[in-house]
């Protein structure tokens, strides 16, 4: 019952952030969010519909970042655990309070959710202190690095070009 309670609250301060963006004129420009102890940013124009967590119907013989299939406001939606997929390190995927599917966005055409471990609200230029473009020997669906205030990093992910990528794809293991 605390964790319902958490969540509409949650549900309730985002909406009243992004009607506060829309009055002000001021426009966010990422959805950030953790997974496997790393900050990532996605385009809000990528990203689709959050769920809290639901466990996944695993699929045999798919890679250990493939959680399985899940039934999302009645469509079947692959399961991808983000920190999973990105570091190639299999993760103890246990539920955890703050953790999150992530749909992507339905114009990319492919029905998929990315787990993440939590939410950390929505970002603008404004939050950064600098940037740095990609460096060559990331995957390609990465986007630029951010700074925030804090000197923490940031890592922009193209979920168009994750949704592309062959390895993404692929997800038998």
């Amino acid at each position: 019952m605390a964790n319902r309670d958490a969540l509409r609250q949650f549900q309730t301060h985002l909406a009243n952030r992004l009607q506060e963006a829309r009055t002000s004129g001021v426009t966010a420009s990422w959805l950030a969010v953790e997974a496997a102890n790393g900050k990532y940013l996605f385009p809000l124009t990528q990203a689709g519909e959050i769920f809290p967590w639901t466990s996944a119907r695993p699929v045999p013989y798919t890679n250990h970042w493939f959680l399985g299939v899940a039934n999302l406001r009645g469509g079947l939606f692959g399961v991808v655990d983000l920190g999973g997929f990105v570091t190639g390190t299999e993760r103890n995927n246990t539920l955890r309070d703050n953790a999150r599917l992530v749909a992507l966005n339905g114009a990319l055409e492919i029905n998929c959710a990315l787990l993440i471990d939590r939410l950390a609200g929505l970002r603008t230029a404004d939050a950064f202190r600098s940037s740095v473009p990609r460096a060559p020997d990331t995957p390609a669906f990465f986007g630029s690095g951010y700074i925030d205030a804090e000197g923490a990093y940031w890592q922009e992910i193209n979920l168009q070009l994750l949704s592309q990528t062959p390895e993404f794809l692929s997800i038998s293991a």
